[in-house]
């Protein structure tokens, strides 16, 4: 029987059961793409990680939904940093055994994976990952028009604040910007009109809906978003996220396209309708780097035995 030691963690939590859950496998070595990805809908999370060996960073990580692989994923790479810390940390421990040095964890790793290389550290409780993107956010027009998005999520055109665009910061997604905090709770995808709704470059489809929320209390330095984040499940129907990394990169993609002040600092709250509630941050400095962090709590470990 092979052995595959597995972490179970919550990204992006404030508390124990809050933020997006996430399950990573220490090591892959050995596991086909057809026993990842199985394992992958074993789990039902919304990714599973499996780490490999890199000659170009710390640790190459592949990421799998449940139906398909991914290039790059927000919260798959914070859980991974941590992940991949603590075993850096622990072979440290073990070469320097002999002479009762106990290493600190390095708090800072490079991850290899299909959309380029990732920098993660921890600075005070937050792991920060730097987009992916070698160049500008990719940025394009939707093909609908105002209108026609505002139907799909259950909206008035009113409650637009702006041309969706598609934004790729490592992985594409659909950004729409509301009005208010008001229009981002009430918004519900219509599933009579999913077969409108665009898919992105790898035919899935998603939205990252998110308004300004001058009414939160919070960091003064940070201004506060709220945001929701729909996708369309493998067979039908639709999901939502509690806390999506990748999304919160893409918006920063979003602040730069539309020429704000720079630099930029927001803290995104994200998940409370689903009942797991998410704190992310998103920092975007003046040449335009962008930045996304937030807490990783680990909650289990275990190991799956294949033949």
């Amino acid at each position: 029987m092979r052995s595959y030691p597995y972490r179970l963690l919550n990204v992006f939590a404030e508390a124990t059961f809050g933020g997006n859950p996430l399950c990573v496998f220490e090591h892959a070595d050995g596991l086909s793409d057809a026993e990842m990805q199985a394992l992958a809908l074993q789990f039902n999370l919304s990714e599973t990680v499996f780490i490999l060996p890199s000659d170009q960073a710390t640790a190459r990580m592949r990421i799998f939904t449940t139906g398909a692989e991914m290039p790059f994923a927000g919260h798959p790479t914070l859980g991974t940093a941590y992940v991949v810390n603590e075993l850096v940390a622990q072979s440290q421990a073990q070469s320097q055994a002999q002479s009762g040095a106990q290493p600190d964890a390095p708090n800072r790793v490079t991850l290899e994976c299909k959309a380029g290389i990732v920098a993660a550290a921890l600075v005070q409780d937050i792991w920060t990952f730097v987009a992916p993107t070698k160049a500008a956010p990719q940025i394009l027009s939707c093909e609908l028009s105002c209108q026609q998005v505002a139907t799909i999520f259950g909206l008035d055109e009113s409650d637009l604040l702006c041309e969706p665009l598609w934004v790729n910061t490592g992985t594409d997604q659909l950004l729409i910007a509301l009005n208010s905090v008001g229009a981002v709770q009430r918004a519900q995808p219509d599933g009579a009109q999913l077969e409108h709704w665009p898919p992105n470059s790898m035919g899935r489809r998603v939205a990252y809906l998110f308004a300004f929320d001058a009414a939160a209390q919070g960091d003064a330095v940070r201004q506060q978003i709220r945001s929701r984040y729909f996708f369309v499940k493998p067979g039908g129907g639709v999901n939502e996220d509690p806390g999506t990394g990748s999304a919160c990169a893409n918006l920063g993609g979003w602040w730069i396209a539309t020429e704000r002040d720079l630099p930029a600092s927001l803290a995104i709250s994200q998940g409370a309708q689903v009942l797991r509630p998410s704190h992310l941050y998103l920092d975007i400095n003046a040449e335009r780097q962008i930045k996304v962090g937030g807490k990783v709590r680990e909650i289990g470990r275990g190991v799956i035995q294949l033949p």
